[in-house]
């Protein structure tokens, strides 16, 4: 064997782990010679053993005597860490005949080791084992200290045991085939021991992770490594870093092995880093879950006081480096869709089940510095306290602060971190910065400047002070093109984009890309653009104009004059000045565009650069003395002084302040005074004062004392520019701000004295978001008006006890929003704030020091409209046929709609009520009488198992009114809405009322109807996953026969096509879908633009004639009683779920729910998201096809909707105004696959410059949709000039109608008029339609479908082709290649069944075709598929007039035995009646149909009026024959005799007379003079509804229904 070196470590006595490089001879070398066996048995898993398994092989072979050597692979991957893993090992070792003196070795990662040291330990009652870890977190972690144990469903390792290996043998060199990703899963191991437990060695990890990974990515030749005269540096490094780890866990399991106190340390980020990874399991690693865990775990230690936030920064800027995530925001865990199960609940029940635990008390190990920990064991933790810090919101408890009088410090400044973190990277020497802000922002200019190689950064005094070794300017493109990410932190950004101008060049064409998030991406950094391109600068846009993300050259700066507009952010200003002195002339800046924004952040700068050696100039008029906006900036380099100590933050030093100002109490910020180089700083004297504050203020000290709590004075007139970031902060002191301002101070134009007025602010539009946007917005939550200004805003105080409690307020992503409204929340009950985690860019600890130096108790509060909701998503494979579970109000009509719905899904139907009574044999009433509500309660929640156990598949199960009543009951409906829909039946409560009063069969309430709804109305929302509303009245005791459809109420025909629609879509039995999406089809959705549909609703049918969906413009609806408000507005979910209602009466063609921003070109708030997605939530529930999400909302909101929107579908859509958009641009691809990844449809818009750009974005969307994965894509281009895109584009065309008040967008067309044009185009050639049959002269086919025709601007004729038979011109006629269909009618309904290539199965069923249909093949040929819409038209009309109290027919009667009695009896089929009856005269012709349909229960009658088997009564009754063989008269001749009796059914029914002349025929004379609530057909109107069928299969396009029917009838009536 050759010579080989290795690092041995000790544990528990026994130098067994062996470290080193390429060590498999020495492997086996040792283990043949030291653990003699008659059996080795080498375990690994498929992919260790074919790198691996050969060369043990070899070295055994080599060695083993008369040794066997068994080799056993198991699968990949934490499920075969199981009980069944375990047999399967246990087996083979019993199947080869292995004894107790068996060795086996375990070759592989953490499951390996685990695995077969459980096997090894009970195997004959434990045999001896070898750990041979292959991955970095085996090796440090799971193979060092006898840990074993397989995993089950209720957690990870919970069986097991303790059974030491006899080696471990840690090889790096395996290391070298390990993914990247596997690698920073160990490096979380690693990174752990040394936090707990050795800072130096944690100190090493954070500024060497460059070194470690180039470790690892470098692979060794020639066994390099084996010995250490081989070794690289790297490798060197390497090895220590692994080694150093191992021998900290093995010192600890030295002491504790058995894990009674100690051995808990290795253990930090476990617990709550173990409760995520059981679930997300296996997408994301063991190291990457207990990374995070790590954080927030020291997150809990600073809350409690332990651990400071500059540790808690250490640790996550050192995980980051690594390539672990630190949140469970982080991009790889939120867009997971199991992320969604990560609430705070679900975590900590998960952690119930801890080996830590005692009892129910949660251990978790909480570090007090970095290499310590606050016991030598883990510490009990509350429950609250671990909420807290998982929580993605929190409230402030009101109350008097407790630490009053308050003295503290707040976080170094953002500004002056930045600036320092700058000036030092670009300074000569050593400069130790005391006191930097821990945040994100700072965090993101540090590792910007490690990209460009500016300079180098470590950490003293335990991360308090960090020391920057400066590079004198010398900066690098970024390593391998990477780009420079800087999330949403605009400081950065813009510091940067000048700083990356002094790059210098390395090769060409080497650019630096800077980009950010989404709202980075919108943020303005346009007039710095300019200024630096003006001055030589190559940088470009490489996606929005004006936007990061920038492309910039290493061309260095030029220097000279550079003119700059300042009037939006002082920091470009400062971003050119801190530059200034490497440019290569001297820089004379001088500033633009009027009003120079925030000059103290400008002076601020140009302090700083004197500090660190280089002074500014500021120009001065030479006759007045008046400063200039004109600087002089020298050449030179920034020398580093020794140390800067950075002033706290004056912006933050607001919020301690004003908490001061509005409990009355008193608060001291140290570091910050007059002297002060912040603006900010000024806000004490010049903002709490004049509000009533008393104020003292030396230069490095303020201090606050408040007036008694509500009586803060209002500002009147205050200018905020020197301090605009303070605004947010006095608007909320302005809310509650009553008494009258300082007389000096008082507005002199007549507002009210409880007034402020804050100007100078109107950069705060382009900060992390819209900032006086955002006030006004959720200040209105509390009732607070306000009024926006040109350059501020009016706040109009309120009393305290005015104002609204309970508010959530949304922050934006905004820390100063956040930390604003905690304020507000520290008098104003149940103020929660969300997105708690926004501070962390300024003051990472900001809840954590309210609490503990403000003495304000901050409780965590779990978001329950995204995590505690029902879920409307569920497996779609098998979920299609789950049990449908209805809920709400007694009395809403879940039985009623429940029927239909099983009707139309041909389910079973449950009343729970009636199997309640079946099972306990006594009625609903008694048994409460006799037991009691809470007896009866508890018996049915035990009902409710017992229903959706045995019927937990195609049943539609209604459930009693108070099943919401009890936790257990909701928690059971809860999660069925993982396996199937829970529906809520929602009724106008005063219909509800109605009913109730004179409904006797349930026990009585015992209080009002309407707090019983009141109470149970929360329950419902949160139990239900979606809502049917019912409107339909029919429980009331009248039996009335449904309105005209005509009227606000709905008929009865809407009432059950959306049962229909509603309940198959959400089933996923047929989701209602437009089929034109489908390749090579056209589609078009019309946009409703009303603020209140209902007024148009008689004329929806019209306007939506032959689109495929209607578009409801949400952001546009808006109740009439807010018609007069003008501005952006947020429609309630109540209005906008009535006018989804009332649109579902009259029509069942899909929807479109579209809510579009200002910024969208739309009426919808820019900032409030959270209300958006409220709305898009309200339209899954609703049962809403199509939900259109702009790509720009929020990432976590928009997979957070997909992850719930069941079989609604996602249009993805991004729109760009400005023009510039070009659509072969990288930008435009980008957004394409943005949307692509969302959507299930794209959707671009661009505006149109010139006819060009319509080409342009056609062939952009070819080059799209040539994509195998392509989807369905709108793509098209706004304004006059691009019409033509509109007219080609194929997919949901927007279209406009007439009737409409007003356009969607401008250029909108017409569906006729883009079908005109289309036939301009050749695009929609002209084709001829026919009815054949004789005689026809008559026939109302041609006005029906010509009407049509030219109502929707279709080319196409109809016309009449007469024959004798089916012959020779028919031929010609299909044949032809303008042919489009055709109508056939007698005698050829079966005659031209010859000609025809396939039929539908309805017409093979019925054996007649009554519709000719051309059609194209897969190959481009044409073939002639033959249908039958006669049975559709028959059930449409029986359907549409059937009464209300009919859920079902019993019973039907057929006269006739011809080609329409087929239909008639299909029809009636369909229908779902039980019991057909049919009379004609010739018996033997009606033997023959019911020979014809042998499914059909069909009852010959001899008599009319006589039923067999004194059989019910028939409730429709539909004639095939002639009028004129019909009579009244008993004794005429020659004809049949219609008896009074055919209408002797109670309930009424629906009679049709297909006969279409006369228009009164005897039938139905018959029926409207005898017949008590029976509806009368004519033979017209069931040819109206089979042609509109008819019309749709043709064209693919629903008919104009008002346009032709209305026009039939005129001709009819005029031949009638």
């Amino acid at each position: 064997m050759a010579h080989v070196d290795v690092r041995k470590v000790s544990i528990l006595g026994k130098e067994s782990i062996h470290c080193g490089f390429h060590l498999i001879s020495y492997i086996v070398e040792t283990v043949t010679k030291t653990l003699p066996s008659s059996t080795y048995v080498l375990v690994t898993d498929t992919n260790v053993g074919n790198l691996y398994v050969p060369a043990f092989q070899t070295e055994f072979d080599a060695r083993k005597g008369q040794a066997r050597f068994l080799t056993y692979v198991v699968a990949p991957g934490e499920t075969s860490k199981s009980r069944e893993g375990k047999a399967e090992i246990e087996d083979f070792l019993l199947l080869n005949k292995c004894t107790r003196d068996t060795v086996i070795l375990a070759l592989g990662g953490g499951v390996i080791g685990d695995l077969v040291g459980f096997v090894a330990a009970t195997f004959m009652r434990g045999v001896r084992f070898v750990q041979i870890p292959t991955t970095l977190l085996a090796m440090v972690d799971s193979s060092v200290g006898g840990k074993t144990a397989i995993d089950t469903p209720h957690g990870k390792n919970l069986i097991g045991a303790f059974w030491q290996p006899e080696y471990i043998f840690i090889d790096a060199a395996f290391l070298e085939t390990l993914p990247a990703r596997e690698f920073s899963n160990g490096m979380a191991e690693v990174i752990k021991t040394a936090a707990i437990w050795d800072e130096k060695e944690f100190a090493s990890l954070e500024s060497r992770a460059a070194e470690i990974f180039a470790a690892i990515q470098t692979p060794s030749v020639n066994f390099a490594g084996r010995t250490e005269s081989t070794r690289s540096p790297a490798q060197q490094l390497l090895l220590s870093v692994i080694a150093g780890s191992i021998g900290v866990k093995a010192h600890i399991v030295t002491i504790d092995e058995r894990e009674t106190g100690l051995r808990n340390l290795v253990n930090f980020g476990h617990t709550i880093g173990h409760a995520i990874e059981a679930v997300l399991t296996p997408a994301m690693l063991h190291g990457e879950c207990v990374a995070v865990g790590m954080v927030l775990e020291a997150e809990v230690a600073r809350q409690l006081g332990v651990l400071s936030q500059v540790a808690v920064g250490r640790l996550t800027r050192c995980l980051k480096a690594y390539n672990l995530p630190v949140s469970l925001s982080d991009p790889r865990i939120s867009s997971l869709p199991t992320a969604r199960s990560l609430s705070v609940s679900k975590l900590l029940d998960i952690m119930k089940i801890d080996k830590k635990n005692s009892g129910p008390q949660k251990k978790i190990v909480i570090l007090s510095r970095i290499g310590a920990t606050y016991e030598p064991k883990a510490t009990v933790v509350a429950d609250k306290v671990i909420a807290k810090t998982l929580s993605e919101a929190v409230k402030v408890v009101p109350g008097t602060p407790s630490k009053s009088p308050i003295r503290m410090a707040t976080p170094g400044s953002k500004s002056i971190s930045n600036r320092a973190l700058l000036l030092a990277a670009l300074g000569t020497g050593t400069c130790r910065l005391k006191n930097l802000l821990h945040s994100d922002d700072t965090q993101v200019m540090m590792n910007a400047l490690v990209e460009l190689q500016g300079a180098k950064f470590d950490w003293e005094d335990g991360g308090e002070t960090l020391v920057v070794n400066g590079g004198a300017g010398a900066l690098s493109v970024p390593r391998d093109g990477k780009e420079i990410y800087l999330g949403n932190a605009g400081t950065a950004a813009r510091f940067l984009t000048t700083v990356c101008t002094l790059v210098q060049t390395q090769s060409s064409g080497q650019r630096t890309v800077i980009t950010g998030n989404a709202r980075m991406k919108q943020r303005p950094i346009g007039p710095l653009v300019d200024a630096l391109r003006a001055n030589g600068s190559s940088i470009e846009y490489l996606e929005s104009q004006g936007c990061l993300p920038l492309s910039i050259a290493p061309a260095g700066l030029k220097g000279a004059h550079i003119q700059l507009a300042a009037s939006v952010s002082s920091q470009y200003v400062s971003s050119i000045l801190l530059c200034a002195p490497y440019a290569a002339e001297p820089v004379t800046l001088e500033l633009t565009g009027g009003q120079v924004i925030s000059q103290p952040y400008i002076d601020m700068t140009i302090a700083m650069m004197k500090t660190f050696g280089i002074e500014v100039v500021r120009e001065s008029d030479p006759q007045t003395g008046k400063l200039l906006d004109v600087y002089r900036i020298p050449k030179g380099v920034y020398r580093n002084p020794v140390e800067y100590n950075i002033e706290s933050d004056a912006s933050s030093a607001t919020y301690p302040l004003a908490i001061a100002a509005i409990t009355g109490t008193t608060c001291t910020i140290t570091n910050i005074g007059s002297a002060s180089l912040q603006g900010d700083a000024r806000f004490a004297k010049e903002v709490l004062e004049p509000m009533g504050c008393k104020v003292i203020q030396t230069e490095t000290e303020t201090t606050v004392t408040g007036p008694p709590v509500g009586q803060l004075r209002a500002l009147g007139l205050v200018d905020m520019e020197p301090m605009t970031d303070a605004f947010l902060t006095a608007s909320v002191l302005a809310a509650v701000a009553t008494r009258p301002p300082l007389p000096e101070r008082t507005l002199q134009d007549g507002s009210n004295p409880n007034t402020t007025r804050i100007i100078g602010i109107a950069n705060q539009r382009v900060k992390e978001c819209n900032r006086i946007k955002a006030m006004i917005d959720e200040l209105a939550k509390f009732g607070v008006e306000t009024l926006e200004l040109d350059d501020g805003l009016e706040v109009y105080g309120k009393p305290i006890e005015e104002l609204k409690q309970g508010v959530s307020v949304h922050c934006y992503d905004d820390h100063r929003v956040a930390m604003a409204f905690s304020v507000l929340g520290s008098i104003i009950k149940e103020t929660i704030i969300e997105e708690k985690r926004c501070v962390e860019k300024t003051w990472p600890n900001w809840w954590d020091d309210l609490e503990n130096k403000i003495g304000l108790e901050v409780e965590g509060v779990e978001l329950s409209f995204i995590h505690g909701a029902a879920s409307a998503s569920r497996p779609t494979d098998d979920s299609s046929r789950a049990s449908v579970v209805l809920i709400g109000m007694r009395g809403s009509g879940k039985t009623f709609i429940g029927k239909l719905a099983a009707s139309t899904l041909r389910w079973q139907f449950v009343d729970a009520d009636a199997y309640f009574e079946q099972k306990h044999q006594i009625g609903v009433r008694e048994f409460v009488q006799k037991n009691g509500w809470s007896a009866f309660r508890e018996a049915e929640t035990e009902i409710l198992k017992e229903l959706l156990e045995q019927n937990g598949r195609e049943h539609v199960i209604s459930l009693g009114g108070g099943i919401v009543e009890t936790p257990t009951a909701r928690d059971i409906l809860k999660a069925y809405t993982q396996k199937g829909p829970v529906v809520h039946i929602v009724r106008e409560i005063d219909e509800v009322i109605s009913y109730l009063g004179e409904e006797t069969a349930r026990p009585g309430y015992g209080e009002p109807v309407i707090d019983v709804f009141k109470r149970r109305a929360p329950w419902f929302a949160e139990c239900c996953s979606y809502e049917f509303v019912n409107y339909t009245g029919v429980l009331t005791s009248s039996g009335a026969l449904a309105e005209n459809d005509t009227k606000a109420a709905p008929s009865l025909l809407s009432v059950r096509d959306e049962v229909s629609r509603f309940f198959n879509h959400i089933t996923g039995q047929r989701p209602n879908l437009a089929p034109n999406l489908a390749k090579g089809k056209r589609s078009y959705f019309l946009c409703l633009t009303y603020p209140d549909i209902t007024p148009a609703l008689p004329y929806v049918q019209d306007m939506a004639a032959g689109v495929d969906a209607i578009e409801v413009r949400v952001d546009l609806l808006r109740s009439p009683k807010d018609f007069d408000k003008l501005g952006p507005y947020v429609p309630s979910t109540n209005y906008v779920t009535e006018q989804i209602t009332a649109l579902r009466h009259k029509t069942s063609v899909p929807l479109i729910f579209t809510v579009r921003t200002v910024s969208q070109g739309g009426q919808f708030p820019d900032h409030s998201e959270k209300e958006a997605f409220e709305l898009f939530f309200t339209a899954v529930r609703l049962g809403v096809e199509y939900i259109d999400v702009e790509i720009s909302w929020s990432e976590k909101n928009i997979q957070d909707l997909i992850a719930h929107k069941g079989h609604s579908q996602i249009i993805a859509s991004w729109h760009d105004w400005s023009g510039n958009m070009h659509w072969d641009s990288k930008l435009v691809e980008a957004k394409y696959h943005a949307a692509h990844d969302i959507g299930d449809i794209v959707k671009l818009v661009g505006k149109a410059n010139g006819l060009e750009d319509n080409f342009a974005l056609h062939n952009f969307v070819l080059r799209m949709q040539a994509a195998r994965d392509a989807k369905p894509i709108i793509a098209i281009n706004m304004g006059v000039e691009g019409q033509m895109s509109r007219i080609l584009n194929s997919t949901f065309s927007p279209v406009t109608h007439p009737l409409l008040p007003s356009k969607a967008a401008p250029g909108q067309l017409s569906f006729a008029q883009i079908q005109t044009a289309l036939h301009l185009l050749g695009q929609l050639p002209a084709k001829k339609f026919y009815l054949f049959g004789n005689p026809i002269a008559h026939s109302m086919s041609p006005t029906l479908h010509n009407t049509a025709f030219e109502a929707l601007g279709l080319p196409h004729k109809y016309e009449l082709l007469q024959t004798e038979a089916v012959g020779e011109e028919i031929k010609t006629a299909v044949t032809s290649p303008d042919f489009g269909g055709a109508s056939v009618t007698i005698p050829f309904k079966r005659d031209i069944m010859p000609l025809l290539d396939a039929l539908s199965e309805d017409a093979e069923a019925i054996g007649a075709v009554n519709t000719v249909i051309p059609r194209k093949r897969e190959d481009g040929s044409l073939m002639l598929y033959g249908d039958n819409t006669d049975w559709r038209g028959i059930l449409q009309s029986i359907r549409r007039s059937l009464p209300q109290s009919i859920l079902q027919p019993e019973a039907a009667l057929v006269i006739g035995a011809g080609g329409t009695s087929r239909a008639a009896i299909y029809a009636l089929w369909k229908l779902g009646v039980k019991n057909v009856y049919l009379f004609n005269r010739t018996r033997t012709s009606a033997e023959t149909l019911v020979a014809t349909f042998p499914e059909v229960h069909i009852k010959l009658v001899d008599e009319l009026g006589v039923w067999p088997n004194d059989g019910p009564a028939p409730t429709v009754i539909v004639s095939t024959v002639p009028a004129s063989a019909t009579s009244l008269d008993r004794f005429a001749t020659d004809t049949l005799y219609l008896p009074a009796s055919l209408f002797a059914a109670s309930t009424g029914g629906v009679v049709i007379d297909m006969a279409y002349k006369p228009a009164e025929t005897p039938l139905l004379a018959l029926a409207m003079n005898v017949g008590k609530n029976w509806r009368t057909v004519m033979g017209v109107e069931v040819l109206l509804e089979q042609g509109y069928d008819q019309f749709h299969l043709w064209t693919g396009r629903h008919c104009p229904k008002g346009i032709v029917s209305d026009r039939v009838w005129q001709v009819y009536s005029m031949s009638a």
